[in-house]
């Protein structure tokens, strides 16, 4: 019986993230000779490969909103709204490919990625323009992508990095972000520290990120009996952001209750997908 529910779970679960296709795009991706960007050590494949990737999705999403440009592009581009588990699913192949597929499927994935974004443009509500293939962009969305992936495993990742182990890390990611266009992305914590604090006059939250916070915090597309097991997963999204993009998104800090609750419940989380969805 315990089998048979760890299957249901595993299942479900992969279904939710990696779509339809993900059987077969698994299939792909790790099974298909070839070089690959990284090597079985490389701590990208640890990171993006463990569950708390879950946790660490739901906070890069609520702070890459603080960017008004950004934010816009997605508003008005992504369909988060009226279809979130299709960009999930797109974005979860996406990282699959890049990390773990060979050389020539991963600049295939950038390429497509890098033609999307040149076409799409726009205006702000307060007028400014905005194009998703700016660098600049780019570089906020890689940055804090990468920071929020890193501080997830770091708390909730069954086997968190070292100092080096980190580094390590920010400059594999830099290898994906040069791909896709990002300028001299930072290749160490100390680095990529700095380049978020260099964003961080740009940030604020927009009508359209607080949209944003509150689909994903109180409004997810998820059925009724998920819901407490969600929660518990956004909580630690929020949890592990910078105690600046929380208070710029007006998410309250209650350091008592994440030490007694929210903290236990993210390893308790992590730990039952990690059981589920292990091979």
């Amino acid at each position: 019986m315990l089998t048979e529910l760890r299957g249901y779970l595993g299942q479900s679960l992969f279904e939710r993230v990696a779509g339809p296709d993900g059987a077969a795009n698994r299939a792909r991706i790790h099974d298909t000779p070839g070089p690959r960007w990284f090597g079985p050590d490389r701590p990208i494949r640890r990171v993006h490969g463990d569950a708390s990737m879950f946790i660490g999705g739901i906070s890069a999403l609520l702070l890459q909103s603080l960017h008004p440009l950004a934010m816009a592009a997605v508003a008005a581009h992504s369909g988060y709204r009226g279809d979130p588990w299709g960009r999930l699913q797109r974005t979860s192949t996406f990282l699959a490919v890049t990390t773990y597929g060979t050389a020539e499927d991963a600049q295939r994935a950038v390429d497509q990625v890098r033609a999307i974004h040149q076409r799409i443009r726009g205006r702000t509500a307060e007028g400014l323009t905005y194009h998703a293939a700016d660098p600049h962009l780019l570089g906020w969305v890689h940055a804090a992508e990468t920071d929020s992936f890193l501080r997830a495993h770091q708390r909730y990742g069954a086997h968190p990095l070292d100092a080096v182990g980190c580094d390590a890390y920010v400059a594999d990611t830099a290898r994906v972000a040069e791909a896709l266009g990002v300028i001299d992305p930072p290749r160490d914590r100390r680095a990529l520290s700095r380049r978020l604090s260099a964003y961080r006059p740009e940030l604020r939250a927009t009508a359209e990120a607080a949209a944003a916070a509150r689909f994903l915090l109180l409004q997810p597309p998820i059925p009724l009996v998920a819901r407490p097991f969600y929660a518990g997963l956004a909580a630690n999204g929020v949890a592990v952001l910078p105690y600046w993009a929380r208070s710029l998104l007006r998410l309250p800090r209650l350091p008592v209750v994440e030490d007694v609750a929210v903290r236990p419940a993210g390893r308790a989380l992590t730990h039952v997908i990690r059981w589920a969805m292990s091979p």
